[in-house]
C-alpha cells in the first residue's frame, strides 16, 4: 500500500510539472492534495462540471444468467388411422386454443357414424314394436287369455330392446367421437414448429409425430442462485412476492418483467447452487424456449444511499476514487467504494459527503489541489426503469 502511495503521489507531482506550476504533494489519509510551492506562478481556474451527490432509496438486485423455458410443449399426435388430409396452418404459425390445424380423410369415419345412426333407428323401432306387444299382453292378462309366462317373455323382450337401443346410441356417440378425432386443434395457445406430416402420410393410431406446438406467453425463466444468495432470496420472499426483471444481452434495458414463482426443495452438492424460476408475461413473444437472457432479483431496497454519476469514477493504484471541489476551490480526491449502480448513477458505500460537489468531466486535465471554476450543477438522472 505504502509503494502505491508513492506512485501516485509521484504522478501528482508529474502532472503538475507538465502544467507548468510548482506543487508541494501533501498526502493524507482517503485524501490526496498538491499545493502551490512558495513563489511559484498562479495557475488559472479550469472550468469543470459539477453533478451533485444524490441521495435517495435504490433497489438491491441479484442477477444471474438464465435460460426460457416453455410451460407447456407437447408433440401433437392422431388418436386414430387414416390417410393425413390437410394442414390448415402454415409451420410457424402463432395458434388460439381450439384452432384447427390438421384433417385426416374423415370418409371412413363418417360412413361408421351414418351406420351407428342407422343401428339406432332399427333398433328404436324393434322397441316400439316391442312396448306396443307388451301393451296388448297387459290387456290380455288382465282378461285372463294370456299365461303369465307369456307375459313375462314380452316384458322380457321390451327391456332387451331398451338396452339394445341404449348400446346403439352409445355407438354413435363413440362413432361421433372418431369423426372429431379425424380434427387435431390446439390444445392451448402457442406456436407451430416444423410440419412432420404431408397430405397423403399414412397416420397411425398414436404413432405418427404431427408437429410441436409450445407456449410462449407465459414463459418460464429458470436460473441458479448460490446457497449464499438463497439466505437473501428467502427472506425477500417471506415478505412478499419477488419482482423480476428479465434482459435479452443483446439490448440495454430489460422489457420482460415478472415473478419469481419456484425455488426448488435441495441444493445441488456438486454445484453449490439451486435451481429457481420466475415466471414472466412475454406478450410480444419475442422471447423463445431455450433462449440465453439475463435476469435481476429484486431482493430489496437500500434507503439514504448516497449515488455519483458513473463517468466521475476515476481508479488508480489505490483503487477507485472521485474528484470534488474543495472550499477553497480547488480539486479535492476521494477514495471510494461502490455498491450497485442504478442507471447513470452508481452508489457509494464509503469516502463521500451528501453535501459534496462532484467533478464530472475533464477528469484527464485535473489533478488535486488545481484550481477550477463549476459549471452549472447537472440534474440528477432519473431512476432505473
Amino acid at each position: 500500500m505504502a509503494i502505491g502511495k508513492i506512485r501516485f503521489g509521484v504522478a501528482v507531482v508529474a502532472i503538475a510539472a507538465a502544467a507548468g506550476a510548482y506543487f508541494v504533494l501533501r498526502y493524507q489519509p482517503g485524501l490526496v492534495r498538491a499545493v502551490a510551492a512558495p513563489g511559484g506562478p498562479a495557475m488559472q481556474a479550469m472550468p469543470v462540471p459539477v453533478a451533485a451527490v444524490v441521495k435517495r432509496t435504490v433497489p438491491i438486485y441479484l442477477d444471474y444468467a438464465a435460460r426460457t423455458e416453455s410451460i407447456r410443449n407437447v408433440v401433437l399426435q392422431a388418436k386414430i388411422t387414416g390417410y393425413m388430409g390437410l394442414q390448415s396452418l402454415a409451420d410457424g404459425s402463432d395458434v388460439k386454443e381450439g384452432d384447427l390445424i390438421y384433417q385426416i380423410d374423415q370418409r371412413d369415419y363418417q360412413v361408421a357414424l351414418d351406420s351407428a345412426k342407422a343401428q339406432v333407428d332399427r333398433d328404436a323401432a324393434s322397441l316400439e314394436y316391442l312396448r306396443s306387444n307388451l301393451s296388448r299382453g297387459n290387456e290380455l292378462a288382465r282378461n285372463g287369455y294370456l299365461a303369465r309366462d307369456s307375459f313375462e317373455q314380452r316384458t322380457s323382450s321390451v327391456r332387451q330392446g331398451e338396452a339394445q337401443l341404449s348400446m346403439s346410441r352409445t355407438a354413435v356417440r363413440g362413432a361421433e367421437l372418431n369423426l372429431s378425432y379425424t380434427e387435431i386443434r390446439a390444445p392451448f395457445p402457442g406456436r407451430l414448429g416444423r410440419n412432420q406430416a404431408p397430405a397423403g402420410t399414412l397416420i397411425s393410431a398414436a404413432g405418427t409425430p404431427l408437429n410441436t406446438l409450445v407456449q410462449l406467453s407465459p414463459i418460464y425463466v429458470t436460473f441458479n442462485p448460490s446457497e449464499a444468495d438463497l439466505v437473501e432470496i428467502q427472506k425477500a420472499r417471506g415478505n412478499g412476492k419477488i419482482e423480476t426483471e428479465v434482459r435479452v444481452p443483446s439490448e440495454a434495458q430489460a422489457r420482460h418483467r415478472g415473478e419469481l414463482t419456484f425455488i426448488d426443495n435441495s441444493v445441488d452438492r456438486s454445484t453449490g447452487t439451486i435451481v429457481a424460476r420466475a415466471t414472466i408475461e412475454n406478450g410480444d413473444l419475442s422471447l423463445l424456449p431455450g433462449q440465453y437472457v439475463n435476469i435481476r432479483v429484486l431482493v430489496g431496497q437500500r434507503p439514504d444511499t448516497l449515488l455519483v454519476p458513473q463517468v466521475a469514477i476515476g481508479s488508480n493504484q489505490l483503487g477507485k476514487f472521485v474528484y470534488v471541489i474543495e472550499e477553497d476551490g480547488k480539486v479535492g480526491i476521494r477514495l471510494v467504494e461502490l455498491g450497485p449502480a442504478d442507471g447513470d448513477l452508481v452508489s457509494v458505500t464509503r469516502g463521500i459527503r451528501e453535501t459534496d460537489r462532484i467533478i464530472s468531466g475533464n477528469l484527464q486535465k485535473i489533478f488535486p489541489g488545481m484550481p477550477v471554476a463549476p459549471l452549472p450543477a447537472q440534474p440528477a438522472a432519473a431512476p432505473a426503469a
